[in-house]
């Protein structure tokens, strides 16, 4: 029997990943000008879902509106091409990228304005994993602060996942790899804390949770949105407010949620343990409750995942 091929959806049709190849000439390969997702899939009761694809698909043609992209999808026609997507992957495929960017013109020019260039969409899957180390979602991260300032609210439109403004994300993710942590923490332009390179950050305090607000130069996170609903749920209180460096060390708990780290526990930054350097017993019931949710174990939260078959 022949090994099975993997599949993806790229403008309207399956397609075998490996054919989805780009012209030289493609604006987003030279200039980051393409907006993307990341999704979680998970194994539940009723067989594989992907949680919270509908909010992901609203942010990913959000983003597309921020960057100009004309296209001819609505969120349906996109929900449904994830479905089919997933269904013709690989087994082991935990993760779905949309994509869309920029193209080439008709005139084979290279440009920095990509108005009339033709606007592709793409959607694959892939094994992600436990992002940060399986390991460290018990034993917690090991964290630095970034050099790299995280970009200003007035350098580029931060509620938007645009390819290009990863690059900042890339250069502290580099750094942290190189001085020996499992990734970093970046402020921003106020010195305040933002946020990782890819992921919302949350600090435990006197039994109340904080996190920064969006004016602190941080994505609008999916998977944050569910801690905060997780959270309150249970009685905690959430607050966002501005965060220092200082602060972290001396909290009692902290840790990093996104579709890719998931709910991963913080053990030191900068070489100072925070609380008793592992996951604190808040994260630790936050991390557990949602992982129930997002495996369809808790029925308060099944509105979140769209099942594939």
């Amino acid at each position: 029997m022949s090994e099975r091929k993997t599949m993806m959806w790229m403008n309207g049709r399956l397609i075998e990943q490996e054919k989805a190849l780009l012209p030289f000439m493609t604006h987003a390969l030279h200039y980051g000008s393409s907006v993307f997702e990341g999704i979680r899939i998970y194994d539940t009761p009723k067989g594989k879902a992907v949680f919270r694809l509908r909010e992901h698909m609203v942010r990913f043609l959000n983003s597309a509106k921020v960057m100009c992209m004309a296209h001819p999808y609505t969120i349906e026609e996109l929900i449904e091409a994830t479905k089919l997507a997933v269904r013709h992957a690989s087994p082991d495929s935990d993760y779905v990228r949309p994509l869309m960017w920029y193209g080439e013109n008709d005139e084979n020019r290279i440009v920095i304005n990509p108005f009339k260039f033709k606007v592709n969409v793409a959607i694959a899957c892939a094994h992600m994993g436990a992002y940060l180390g399986k390991e460290n979602m018990e034993k917690g991260a090991k964290l630095i602060t970034s050099s790299w300032t995280k970009m200003a609210n007035t350098s580029t439109s931060l509620q938007a996942k645009i390819g290009g403004n990863y690059v900042n994300s890339i250069l502290a993710k580099i750094e942290a790899t190189q001085l020996g942590a499992d990734e970093c923490l970046m402020l921003n332009t106020n010195g305040t804390v933002a946020e990782g390179p890819g992921e919302n950050i949350f600090m435990v305090k006197n039994g109340k949770l904080f996190t920064p607000p969006l004016a602190s130069g941080v994505l609008e996170g999916i998977t944050k949105d569910s801690v905060v609903t997780i959270a309150q749920d249970k009685g905690y209180q959430v607050i966002e407010k501005e965060i220092t460096r200082s602060e972290v060390y001396m909290c009692d708990e902290f840790f990093m949620t996104g579709t890719a780290a998931e709910i991963t526990p913080v053990r030191s930054l900068d070489e100072r343990t925070i609380g008793d350097g592992r996951r604190g017993p808040i994260t630790k019931v936050l991390q557990e409750a949602f992982f129930e949710a997002a495996r369809g174990n808790d029925p308060r939260y099944v509105h979140w995942l769209t099942p594939v078959a």
